[in-house]
């Protein structure tokens, strides 16, 4: 028996046909009005801008040519205390490490020899003294008798001569009662020069002085303290002949100079020194010339031994520039720079410079006052073509810490974009 097919008409081909032309409608009219929008970012992009470059504007001032040289710190005074007189220790008068004045007591030395010596002395001057009576008391009788011829004249000049012979015997006695008091002085020992006191290198009854002048304590001044620093000859020679060459001039008078500590963890002293001299010879074994400045310790945060290294302006360098150090390549041809002309034109210079301060260089010739020094922006060159013209904006030190909240706001601000196109569709819903 044949099938039969019988063929139903379908409600819904007409309601998909609407619904796929009005999806239709809406893809083209998208398609249409994203294609200028693309075309536009095309047509951008076919013209880049120019590569902008950090510059510093060359201005030429005084320069001091800064030195920095290793130190060492030294007390301006030391004194050995020592034991000037012989005898047993009874007593320590200080405490160790502290600050002492002039004339303080120190030490107590057991006086009792000492007094008896004095003692001693005193007595020996009483005899003296009337022996010295009586041989002038005898000179007095005879000078009238003699001249009576009552006694004869060798009698009378014996008499003058025993005379003079007690006064002598009493200026003696005298001295050495002074000798015997200033002993006995020497039993309290006294601080010679005011500075800080070491430890103690003896104990109580320790003998001292016995033979030699025992060293029981060390004196040292440390305000103000003296740095010791060497400088090489051939450095100081080329200073001096371009100095006599007018290229620097003297800071601050003949050999004048102030200088600047930096201690051993990198920070500065807060207290300017100043050069006091600089040797005369030269080291035959270092060929080096030493130098002493005086620099002022008023709360003692310094101390003798340290190593520091001194920053020593020795002269002024007048009409120079500095440029950053990163903006001049050093070859053995010559040091050059890169200047940015007014149309943005890059061209090489070559410079003489001298020595570096603060990180900078410090360009005596080759370079003129108002032009535009390139410092950064070398690495965006190497991907032009030679001869594109650049867009010179002023350079600024990089500042780790303000680079990152500059960024994110541009971060920031590019964001809502994704999120507006994909918002689009769903208006369009």
């Amino acid at each position: 028996m044949p099938l039969l097919h019988v063929s139903r008409p379908s409600f819904l081909s007409p309601r998909l046909a609407t619904v796929a032309a009005v999806v239709l409608l809406v893809i083209a009219g998208c398609s249409k009005s994203d294609a200028p929008a693309g075309a536009g970012a095309g047509g951008g992009g076919g013209a880049h801008p120019a590569p902008e470059v950090g510059v510093i504007v060359a201005t030429p001032t005084d320069v001091g040519l800064v030195t920095e040289l290793p130190g060492r710190l030294e007390a301006s005074r030391v004194a050995q205390v020592r034991a000037r007189a012989a005898g047993i220790l009874l007593k320590r008068e200080f405490r160790e490490g502290s600050d002492v004045k002039a004339g303080q007591l120190l030490f107590r030395i057991d006086p009792a020899p000492l007094v008896a010596a004095t003692q001693n002395a005193q007595a020996a001057l009483a005899r003296s003294e009337a022996n010295a009576a009586q041989a002038k008391a005898l000179a007095d009788r005879y000078k009238p008798l003699v001249e009576a011829n009552a006694v004869s004249k060798q009698e009378y000049v014996n008499a003058v001569a025993s005379q003079k012979t007690a006064e002598a015997d009493v200026a003696a006695s005298r001295a050495a009662l002074q000798t015997a008091k200033i002993n006995q002085g020497y039993a309290d020992v006294t601080s010679p020069i005011a500075g800080r006191i070491g430890r103690a290198l003896v104990t109580e009854g320790a003998l001292v002085g016995q033979g030699d002048a025992t060293e029981l304590a060390v004196v040292q001044q440390i305000n103000p303290l003296y740095v010791n620093f060497t400088q090489s000859a051939s450095d100081v020679l080329k200073l001096r002949r371009a100095v006599a060459a007018g290229q620097y001039k003297r800071a601050g008078g003949e050999d004048a100079a102030s200088i600047r500590l930096v201690l051993e963890d990198g920070t500065e002293y807060g207290q300017d020194g100043k050069l006091l001299f600089s040797d005369l010879t030269v080291d035959a074994t270092t060929g080096q010339v030493t130098l002493r400045a005086e620099i002022p310790n008023p709360k003692g945060e310094l101390l003798p031994g340290l190593y520091v290294r001194v920053k020593l302006e020795q002269a002024q360098a007048s009409n120079a520039i500095t440029v950053p150090q990163q903006a001049v390549t050093r070859t053995q041809q010559g040091d050059h720079l890169t200047v940015v002309g007014a149309d943005g034109k890059l061209s090489q210079r070559t410079v003489k410079i001298s020595a570096a301060k603060d990180n900078q260089w410090v360009v005596l010739e080759g370079l003129k006052a108002g032009e535009q020094v390139m410092v950064d922006g070398f690495q965006r060159l190497q991907m032009m073509p030679p001869g594109t013209p650049v867009k010179a904006v002023p350079w600024t030190k990089p500042n780790p810490n303000g680079a990152a909240p500059a960024a994110a706001p541009a971060a920031s601000g590019a964001a809502p974009a994704p999120q507006k196109a994909a918002s689009a569709p769903a208006e369009k819903k």
